[in-house]
């Protein structure tokens, strides 16, 4: 049999390793056109119950604790005034979170896969008919099973469902931060080494700890989703949003290296589901897409490690898709339902 996954992301890489430990061939295909193309995001927490699970069954457990960082596990809750209000500090030897940097991740997995079995540079245009992929550049692909985790906007979920993300109305504006303990000492003090927040009902900024001493910052707000390329100075009106905030917390908006990313929230219908087909299936954010609230990652993580084990352990591949959609589809809702209006929530004080 031959496997196709189009997308090399956490799930993606999950799936394809776990795979080639049964001894299991697959392929991999990602429009990147080569590893390091592009910043791959911010840090990641891995949960003992699902992201650690998949890394152990991949045998890459021990690998990941050797780069995670579970300081990360660190948080702080702020007011507008920069008053203190909660802080969470990690119990010595605390394990159920830790913080790795996403392209970290990845890297991890890349580089337990057997040689060349990503294919970059392979950007998907359409699942032309049952397994047969058609790349942008022309060529086709025959294969007994596509696996889709290539996330929000999948160019393989159209063969299974005609759900298209919908945007939640909220915003997030990404800001980040260099070398902070020079030159940002202040924000440095003031996140710690995981992360910080402050809300005041119709706004938050949330920053996160890196490695190699760098900070994200996300501004959110309810706005729509076009508001950062609607014209105008963006840290202007970032700074009239924000007007009353503490000097400390607006250092947030105005000292940030680089341009800010707009990166407006969109999540799928809840429930995501579709009718089973034997051929293909979806994993991660292109079977159920939800706001970016700790669990996406390791959801994705999760379905690659319960389908790579239905795979290896099925008499055929829709038998395998089968059992893995039985599980997958009614927890993907069960979670989604309860993190539905989860973005709005990050705005509230309480």
């Amino acid at each position: 049999m031959t496997i196709s996954i189009i997308g090399a992301g956490p799930g993606g890489l999950t799936c394809a390793r776990i795979l080639q430990q049964h001894g299991i061939p697959v392929t991999v295909y990602d429009r990147d056109p080569y590893p390091a193309a592009r910043n791959q995001g911010g840090t990641l927490d891995l949960h003992a119950d699902d992201g650690q699970l998949a890394l152990r069954e991949a045998g890459l457990l021990d690998e990941f604790f050797a780069l995670a960082r579970p300081e990360g596990q660190e948080m702080r809750k702020l007011d507008p005034a920069g008053r203190l209000l909660a802080h969470h500090v990690p119990a010595e030897g605390e394990l159920f979170k830790p913080e790795i940097d996403r392209g970290q991740l990845r890297g991890l997995l890349l580089d337990s896969l057997k040689p060349d079995t990503v294919q970059w540079g392979r950007t998907l245009e359409r699942v032309e008919a049952p397994g047969l992929l058609r790349f942008t550049d022309g060529e086709t692909v025959e294969t007994d099973l596509i696996i889709g985790a290539d996330g929000a906007w999948s160019r393989v979920r159209p063969a299974v469902s005609e759900a298209v993300p919908e945007y939640v109305g909220v915003t997030f504006l990404e800001a980040w931060f260099d070398d902070v303990r020079n030159a940002h000492p202040e924000l440095a003090e003031l996140v710690g080494q995981g992360s910080a927040m402050a809300a005041d009902g119709e706004r938050c900024l949330f920053a996160q700890r890196n490695s190699g001493d760098h900070i994200r910052v996300y501004i959110v707000q309810r706005m729509p989703a076009d508001w950062a390329g609607s014209g105008g100075d963006v840290r202007g009106r970032l700074l009239e949003a924000f007007s009353g905030w503490s000097p400390s917390l607006l250092r947030m908006i105005t000292d940030n290296d680089g341009p800010y990313v707009d990166r407006p929230l969109f999540a799928l219908p809840v429930p995501h589901t579709w009718e089973h087909k034997p051929w293909v299936t979806l994993l991660g954010d292109a079977a159920h897409l939800m706001p970016p609230l700790g669990v996406g990652v390791n959801l994705a993580m999760l379905d690659a490690y319960e389908l790579a084990l239905a795979l290896a352990g099925s008499a055929s591949l829709g038998e395998a898709v089968g059992v893995y959609e039985a599980t997958m589809l009614p927890r993907s809702a069960e979670v989604a339902r309860r993190l539905e209006n989860g973005a709005q929530g990050l705005l509230d004080v309480d």
